[in-house]
This record gives structure tokens, sequence and C-alpha cells, in this order.
């Protein structure tokens, strides 16, 4: 496929951070082996769901695959004799369920394509290195002074989104990185809008921007060239990872957990909180700050990936700020995000769960008050801070950033347009995710709450006293009759009273004799 074809008709554009869930329905025993009939599902609505069928072996091979990652999987063991018997395979079942819930609920693991590969199979059984590769090759067609030095395979976390080792072949003592990446679901930029904005990345001039050198764009895929940098990103810093090492390896299982020194902290989150202020004053939607996209340039922080947004790539923690309504501006999630970074640069890895209820002890307090604007309970659900009141907390108000180089980055007007009306659909596309999320939660509680113990027994309690009622009135109502036939049959006339309200007994008919 030329690099400048247009993409295919009715491409299916998936959102591959919307978490994958599975569920173990039944088992089938064949012959030699058991089949375990899986049962898949996108996001919250049921209807997006699908059947797999994985063998124990099928389970062996995932796991042996995500062994780099350097994490105990709770994979159950092999059984030569005896694996057919049913107990064992009830056992064995919840086993695998077990498995999955762990690979499913890791941050990580769940977004790799190994295991979006294992789950759904229909959806990512493309190979897009070679896809990427082919792209790569038609631009060299027309570029014949770069040159690739090798692939360099998973070092990041999309699925979408490949990277190369380069050369300037007059110059092949210096390396750059090309990355080439698929338009994400996000693309609400128009073809020339989109390549106009992609070709303008190289003459973004700021002291906390890693430079594009070269950058190029089709209707389906964009392509960028950087400058290739040792030392890798905070990221790589904080887990003392190699920068070419796939991401499961580098990221996954930390040999040392160890957070920043408290100046660092300072100085490096003042210097992104800078460079956020700095695109949101621009108008440009950026939405993916984490710690891989901010390379370490000295002591200087450089922020990675501006062409993601153009793109219409999702955010690394999109699954997490989908869950509360209030972080639904860019600017919100910008603001989220780097409390996830914070957290990361000060205790040297992410949270276990967001929001963060309590935080372990923190170089200073004035972290601590940080994280709690970003990442609390009460934080996520009344709204973010801005970056301008970040700027003025403690932590970072009295840091002094020593840099002579004046930013520049000139959008065109039209482009600006562009870009806020772009900002505007991921917004509502956002809106509309959390609002479906509410809703599903809402009503999951809500089952809960009629399927608890304790409400049962409530509607025990109720039922019967609605079935002694109901007896009490047909009794009463029985006697009332009975009461009225008697009066009619002797001649008397009574007036009529509702069952609840009997008829109290006559003087003359109890005189004494």
């Amino acid at each position: 496929m030329a690099f400048m074809e247009k993409p295919p008709a009715g491409k299916v554009l998936l959102d591959d951070t919307v978490p994958l869930t599975a569920a173990i329905e039944a088992s089938q025993s064949l012959q030699s082996h058991t089949e375990y009939i899986i049962r898949v599902q996108r996001g919250i609505s049921v209807e997006n769901s699908w059947q797999i069928v994985r063998r124990y072996s099928d389970f062996d091979l995932l796991n042996n695959s995500l062994q780099i990652a350097g994490l105990s999987l709770p994979l159950p063991p092999k059984k030569l004799i005896g694996n057919m018997d049913r107990e064992f395979i009830a056992e064995r079942q919840k086993g695998l369920q077990n498995y999955l819930n762990v690979i499913t609920t890791n941050h990580v693991l769940s977004n790799c394509e190994l295991v979006k590969k294992f789950l759904d199979p229909n959806n990512y059984s493309a190979n897009y290195t070679e896809i990427a590769l082919q792209q790569v090759s038609m631009f060299f067609r027309s570029e014949p002074k770069w040159e690739v030095v090798e692939p360099l395979k998973d070092i990041g976390w999309r699925i979408r989104k490949k990277y190369f080792l380069m050369k300037i072949k007059n110059q092949p003592k210096e390396r750059l990185v090309l990355s080439w990446a698929d338009l994400g679901p996000d693309k609400y930029l128009s073809d020339k809008d989109f390549q106009c904005l992609i070709k303008l990345l190289p003459s973004c001039l700021h002291p906390y921007i890693y430079r594009v050198t070269f950058a190029t764009a089709n209707e389906s895929s964009a392509l960028l060239i950087r400058m290739f940098n040792e030392k890798g990103t905070l990221k790589d810093l904080i887990y003392k990872a190699k920068p070419k090492d796939p991401f499961l390896k580098k990221y996954c299982n930390p040999k040392k957990i160890q957070g920043l020194e408290l100046q660092q902290i300072k100085t490096y989150g003042r210097q992104i909180l800078e460079v956020l202020k700095f695109l949101h004053d621009k108008g440009f939607p950026y939405g993916h700050l984490h710690a891989s996209n901010v390379m370490l340039d000295g002591d200087t922080c450089r922020l990675l990936d501006l062409e993601n947004s153009l793109l219409g790539l999702p955010s690394f923690y999109r699954s997490y700020f989908s869950q509360f309504r209030k972080i639904n501006t860019l600017e919100s999630v910008d603001v989220h995000c780097f409390g996830h970074l914070l957290y990361e640069m000060t205790y040297g890895r992410p949270p276990d769960s967001v929001p963060v209820d309590s935080f372990p002890p923190a170089p200073s307090m004035a972290v601590v008050a940080v994280l709690e604007s970003t990442l609390s309970c009460e934080a996520c659900k009344n709204g973010m801070p801005t970056v301008s009141r970040l700027l003025q907390m403690p932590l970072f108000s009295d840091v002094l950033l020593t840099t002579s180089e004046k930013p520049q980055f000139k959008i065109p007007t039209k482009l600006k347009e562009a870009l806020r009306i772009a900002k505007e659909c991921i917004e509502k596309r956002l809106i509309e995710e959390q609002k479906q999320i509410h809703q599903h939660r809402r009503l999951t509680r809500a089952q809960s709450h009629h399927g608890s113990e304790e409400e049962r027994k409530k509607r025990k309690i109720l039922a019967r006293k609605k079935s002694k009622r109901s007896a009490v009135e047909n009794s009463e109502e029985y006697s009332a009759k009975y009461s009225n036939s008697n009066n009619s049959g002797s001649g008397a006339s009574s007036p009529l009273t509702s069952p609840s309200s009997p008829t109290p007994p006559s003087t003359a008919e109890h005189a004494p004799f």
C-alpha cells in the first residue's frame, strides 16, 4: 500500500483502551483435551460481547509470552494424568478464571497486543509491524536520505504505533527514531487540516517540547522522526530501564521501587506544567501526558507525541478518567494525568487504584497537597484544578527555571478553528462515554442492592405483612356480609358499612331477659 494511498473503505476505528473482560461460561471435554468457552466483553455493553474457545495449551502459550513482564502470574499448573476428571476440570476452570481476572485488570498487561489477540482475535489479527514497514518503505522511496537501522520492537504500549531506529546516510553516526501511527477513534480533523497540522509540528520550538525533525501524513496515518536519546524518558529514569527494551519488560515489574529526589520532582513538575500551560493557551489539544511521553534531556523534561491528539489516539489513562464525569475537558484530563505522573515520580510506581484514599509518606507535604488535588476521591468527584492553580501551589511556585529559548509555535487562524472543533468533538465522545458508564454503575448498584440478602429479607417480611393484612380484610369483609344478611333476613334495615369498620352490635339485640 503506497504511503499516500487512501485508507480502506469502512475502516474500523477501535478504541484500544476500552477494557476487555472475560468470563468462562462452560467447558467441554473432547477426546484428549478440554476446551473452555469464554465470553469476552468490550466495555460496559453486553451487546458488545463475543465467544471464544481456548484450550489450556493456549493459556500456557500466552503465559510464556507474558514472562517478559517479569510478573508471577497465577496460571494453574500442568497436569498430565487425571486431567479429564470432572472435579479437576471444575477446579482448573476456577484457576483459569482467576488468571483472566488478573491479566484483564492489570493496566499494562490488559493493553498489550498479546492479551488483545488472545481475547479478541477478530480485531487484532493484523500484523502492525508489517503494515508500518510497508508504509515506511514507501516513504523512503521519495526520501532516500534516511535509512532504517533496526525496528525498536514493542518499546511503546500502543498496538498501532511502531518505532524504528534510523540514520541519515551522510551522517551515519547520528541515530534518530521514526514513529509510525495509525488513525484513532478521535480523529475529527479533515484530511487536509490533519496533514497540514502534522507538517507544522517541526516548526514548534519550546524549551520543554522535544523537537520533531521531520513529519508527514496521509489520510490514514502519520510518520514522524525525532533524535534518539540514549538516556530515554522520565519513566526510564524512574524505573531504571533501558530505552530500547520492550514496554512490558521495562515497566511491569521494576527490580527496585524508588521515587525521585524532592528537587527533581519540583523541577520536572514545574517544567511539565509550563509546557501544558503553553499548549492550553495556544488552543492545542494534548491529553497524552504520562512518564513515557516525557523525554529527559540532561536536567530538562521535554514533552513528546504532540501528534497523538491530531491522529485521534486515546489516552494511556483513559480507562481511569472516563470513570469521573467532572474530568470532561482535555485541560482537566492533562491535570489528572499530571497527578498520575507526580505519583510515579514520588513513589517510583503508579497508584494501585484511582481515586487514591490515602497517600503514603512523601518527601514533602507540598507533594501530597498536589496529589490530593488531582487524584483524591474529592478531586475526582468535584473536578480538577487548572494548570495555573497548580503552578501557584507551594511545591512549584518557588522553582526557578533558567532557559533562554523563546517558545515559538505559529498556528494559522483557520487551523486553530479546526483544532477547536476537533477538541470539542473529542470531549463530546468522552462525556457520552462517561454518561454511559455512570448510568451502568447506577443500574448495577440498584440490581446489587435489590439482590442483597438484607433486601430479600425485607421483601419477605413485607410480603408476609401484606398477606396477613389481606387475610384480616377478607375476614372482616365476610363478617360484614354475614351481619348484613342476618339483618335483611329479620326485616330490619341497617346502614352500609366498610369491611374495616364493622357495625357495632345493637343494644336491643343484647337486652337482658
